[in-house]
């Protein structure tokens, strides 16, 4: 089968073109610089430099293939305008899947986000909970999957909706922080650490993202990826310790102080297009609930997380301490 992974140079789009193309996909893999990712290569994989916010790109990469894998997205950086989030976050995905159509493609997976659903106030939340994001990512995010549902209805295209959570695994940077903190004795707690979080594996979720471009019955539903296990965040950092050999984070801060530094921040740095030292979602990370009901994904794709959180967690600074990033 003939695929198109867009985001290939990012961690979990790289880690799908390679599991795909492991698999015996022929695998085309949309990337903003084809220099970058050489390395990287496979037999199997074909590069095509390209932009999401260049319709023509989009068109020749999406030529003659089954399945749009559409990973990409813009997650959270400093100083770009709301504009640029919904360009590329939900604009752009309307251009994928009507490239996807004019190739000849019966389906487009795209993957959006557990964010869409906010703060979990009755957790574990499944995919009919409600949506409430809560920053300019996750309502992008959450456009995305309007323009994706309208577009499918328009083109006759398949779309099938992948909301993934906790990702981590080898390459990752978006949890390297917390990983880094712990391992070196700086992590404190904000609040009771009681909020629960729930990790996924990128092992399991390329395989999650693979069913939903294979498993016919898919089409037009929308899937929560996540792994086997829920964990409260002070369990989390208990485990991260452990693993890493040193003693658990014993320091409880207040919340509030942070989250005012946090808007403070944010109001300085970002007109300035400076990186602010903290924002008020670091904050949501110490507070928030974030756990999630899998089962929609368990019957309908036979879906079935593999790697405990234990162990994904082993993986991780494994790599994290071989790659010198810790």
């Amino acid at each position: 089968m003939r695929v198109l992974v867009t985001g290939a140079s990012g961690f979990t789009g790289g880690h799908l073109a390679r599991y795909l193309a492991l698999r015996g996909h022929e695998v085309r893999a949309l990337v903003r610089n084809a220099g970058a990712v050489r390395e990287r290569q496979l037999q199997n994989i074909e590069y095509h430099q390209g932009d999401l916010r260049d319709s023509a790109s989009i068109h020749r990469a999406a030529a003659g293939v089954d399945v749009v894998y559409h990973i990409a997205a813009i997650y959270r950086e400093a100083g770009l305008k709301d504009a640029a989030y919904r360009t590329v976050n939900a604009d752009a995905v309307g251009t994928v899947i009507d490239a996807a159509a004019a190739g000849g493609a019966r389906r487009v997976v795209h993957c959006s986000t557990v964010g869409v659903h906010g703060d979990i106030e009755h957790p574990p939340a499944n995919e009919d909970a409600p949506l409430r994001p809560g920053d300019i990512y996750q309502e992008t995010k959450l456009e995305g999957e309007h323009v994706a549902r309208k577009t499918a209805e328009r083109t006759g295209v398949e779309v099938v909706i992948a909301r993934p959570s906790g990702i981590h695994g080898p390459g990752d940077r978006r949890l390297l922080k917390l990983f880094r903190g712990v391992a070196r004795r700086r992590f404190f707690l904000l609040g009771s650490g009681g909020n629960f979080y729930h990790m996924t594996y990128i092992d399991d979720l390329v395989e999650g993202f693979r069913l939903c471009g294979e498993a016919p019955q898919a089409a037009g539903r929308t899937y929560i990826l996540a792994g086997g296990e829920v964990t409260t965040l002070k369990d989390l950092v208990a485990i991260v310790a452990e693993t890493a050999g040193v003693a658990s984070p014993k320091l409880h801060l207040p919340v509030w102080p942070f989250w005012l530094v946090g808007a403070a921040c944010e109001a300085v740095c970002a007109p300035l297009g400076v990186e602010p030292p903290l924002y008020r979602r670091r904050v949501d990370f110490f507070t928030k609930s974030r756990a999630f009901d899998i089962t929609r994904a368990r019957t309908e794709l036979g879906y079935a997380p593999q790697v405990s959180l234990r162990e994904g967690i082993r993986r991780t600074l494994d790599w994290y301490q071989a790659a010198g990033w810790l």
